[in-house]
């Protein structure tokens, strides 16, 4: 009997006399006692790491050739990339040390190319980089150029042994941005105040003057609380605003009451105008003249004719206006003829939504570049104050025609802009929904939950 029966045996012995739940537990424990004694006797034991066997391997590497490497550096051009920032009182010269060019040659076609002599014109602060080879032989020059409100890139690349130069428009980066402001003194000095981090262009100010000016005389009715919100664009180069854009959404609160208005133009059509949040346009459909005349030296009534010596109706309205005087379109349309027609030597036909046109007659030239079939906007310079055809003296004849019939333009009230078709007014929903938004934001209570 080994010592495991004789251990158990004697307690089997102990336990005879006891209760038959006792007996039941102490069982369970010899079994499992049992069962951890043999898992204990099968259980391998880990060999020591000392005592396993150890084979050494030796093998040569190749290294790569060093040597080889540098030549083949060597034989590829290395090129270097070099910006600087124009200093007061650089010359080309200084400016080309700084960017490490060695390159007189390239000097001399900055300096006497047309396109690329443009870079002389740099100021102070602006960005000019340069791409060069080992020995400071230019390959490549980039600087952006301001041409009053445009922007172009300027390119100097090497080709071979010569140069070529080129100009494309910059790419500037678009912003949008909005304010609000609280009316103390004046409109102007509400849109210096830079405590928002920021002063609003006096090109902004000057929109919201004219987008509102219909509703709020700027001269008298502004009062002290009196507010305004405005979204605009601005265009940005190299971290710095180059010029403002269009205001996107503008709302004035004059004396409690809040005019509010949205910049829309349809994705489709390719037609826009500010309009009230309901879709309403804002823009009166025709100018009053279109053109800044001296006065009305003919009306729309029975006159005898100058140059005819009869007595006839005069079917239109003549501003007189000096020579070469810009007439604009009073709408917007489309350039349903330019040419020459008898006694209105040149003249100009507008077509405007529904059945309505527009002519302009006695022009010394039309505009650049003006061709039928092309859209043009109210406001657009179509050609220029002349006396050509049946005209005793420089002057615009203005036609104004309801289904080819002229009618007295001045005599035309309130007459509104093309209304929103109904897949124009669900697009513009959508897009005012959005504006409502931004308006909401720069409210008092906007910017109080905006605070928290």
């Amino acid at each position: 009997m080994n010592p495991l029966q004789k251990i158990t045996g004697k307690r089997w012995f102990g336990l005879a006399e006891t209760s038959r739940k006792t007996r039941i537990v102490a069982g369970g424990t010899a079994a499992l006692a049992l069962c951890a004694f043999g898992a204990t006797a099968v259980a391998p034991i880990a060999p020591d790491a000392s005592d396993m066997p150890v084979k050494s391997v030796a093998q040569d590497l190749q290294l790569p050739n060093l040597a080889d490497q540098i030549a083949a550096l060597q034989q590829g051009q290395q090129q270097f990339i070099h910006e600087e920032r124009i200093r007061p009182g650089d010359s080309l010269g200084a400016v080309f040390n700084r960017l490490g060019i060695a390159d007189q040659q390239a000097q001399a076609f900055v300096r006497n190319d047309k396109v690329a002599r443009s870079i002389l014109s740099l100021k102070t602060g602006k960005r000019i980089q340069a791409e060069t080879d080992e020995n400071g032989q230019l390959l490549s020059l980039h600087a952006t150029i301001a041409d009053k409100d445009e922007f172009k890139t300027v390119t100097v690349t090497r080709k071979g042994d010569k140069f070529v130069s080129n100009a494309a428009p910059a790419q500037l980066e678009r912003r949008v941005e909005m304010h609000s402001r609280n009316i103390t003194s004046s409109l102007y000095a509400a849109t210096d105040d830079t405590s928002d981090g920021s002063q609003i262009p006096d090109s902004i100010v000057n929109q919201i003057i004219e987008m509102f000016s219909t509703s709020i005389d700027f001269r008298g009715d502004l009062k002290r609380g009196d507010r305004f919100n405005v979204v605009y664009e601005t265009y940005w180069l190299d971290g710095e605003m180059v010029r403002t854009g269009r205001i996107l959404a503008g709302e004035f609160v004059n004396r409690g009451v809040a005019y509010q208005s949205v910049w829309y133009e349809d994705p489709i059509s390719h037609q826009g105008g500010y309009y009230s949040l309901d879709g309403k346009a804002l823009k009166k459909a025709f100018l009053k003249s279109p053109v800044a005349f001296n006065r009305i030296s003919s009306g729309f009534s029975m006159r005898m004719h100058p140059v005819l010596g009869v007595w006839k109706k005069h079917e239109g309205v003549d501003f007189a206006a000096p020579l070469g005087t810009p007439i604009k379109a009073s709408g917007d349309g489309v350039v349903d003829f330019v040419g020459t027609q008898n006694g209105y030597g040149n003249v100009v036909v507008l077509k405007h939504w529904s059945n309505y046109s527009t002519a302009y007659g006695h022009m010394s030239r039309f505009a650049g570049g003006l061709r039928r079939g092309q859209k043009v906007a109210q406001g657009d310079v179509i050609g220029y104050v002349g006396a050509t055809g049946w005209a005793t003296g420089p002057h615009l004849h203005y036609e104004f025609r309801i289904g080819g019939h002229a009618t007295d333009p001045m005599a035309l009230k309130n007459l509104q802009q093309q209304p929103l078709t109904p897949g124009e007014m669900n697009r513009f929903k959508m897009a005012a929904a959005e504006m409502s938004h931004r308006f909401s934001l720069l409210s008092p209570a906007g910017n109080a939950m905006a605070a928290r």
